[in-house]
């Protein structure tokens, strides 16, 4: 089961909808924890964007109940140190992964093709995230989920989907 966990206030349409598509990507059962606070601690104020670790170490913390990923939604902005901004962030070979909202809304919010490409965007970055939590490295494979996203553009081109190489890797 993948554990979708809201780290402060996450749109409930977005939720609904990634417990509905997301088991169709990675082949489990998505259910939805319960919400949790921002990471004290985790905000600095200088760059006005949330740490990725203060997030992962919030999501390393909370009670899984036997998830084999627990997935944080956080509609904050994030870095890691030598990026400028992150999508999300996952624990290579662990079971914490999260996602970082603002940078991948469209920008003219409100109008629903406009939630449809956000939510899509969103799909493709959880299954990436997911993927490194698999072991999975970043795939050089155009088209592949697990392509690095530099840019909502590198995201767009995407599919939601594993190329067939990274397939093989994660029927190993």
């Amino acid at each position: 089961m993948i554990l979708l966990i809201p780290i402060g206030p996450v749109p409930i349409y977005l939720i609904s909808w990634l417990e509905d598509k997301l088991g169709l990507y990675v082949n489990h059962p998505v259910k939805t924890g319960k919400a949790v606070p921002l990471p004290r601690g985790g905000y600095d104020p200088d760059r006005k964007q949330y740490k990725g670790d203060s997030v992962i170490e919030l999501l390393c913390g909370i009670e899984h109940h036997g998830a084999e990923g627990v997935v944080g939604l956080i509609d904050q902005d994030c870095y890691t140190p030598g990026l400028n901004f992150i999508f999300g962030q996952a624990v290579s070979g662990g079971r914490e992964a999260f996602v970082a909202l603002p940078r991948l809304r469209p920008p003219c919010p409100g109008m629903e093709e406009d939630k449809n490409l956000f939510k899509e965007r969103v799909l493709k970055e959880i299954v990436h995230e997911l993927g490194h939590t698999w072991n999975l490295p970043h795939c050089e494979q155009p088209g592949c989920v697990m392509r690095f996203s530099d840019s909502v553009k590198d995201a767009d081109e995407k599919n939601s989907d594993f190329c067939d190489r990274c397939k093989e890797k994660l029927a190993v």
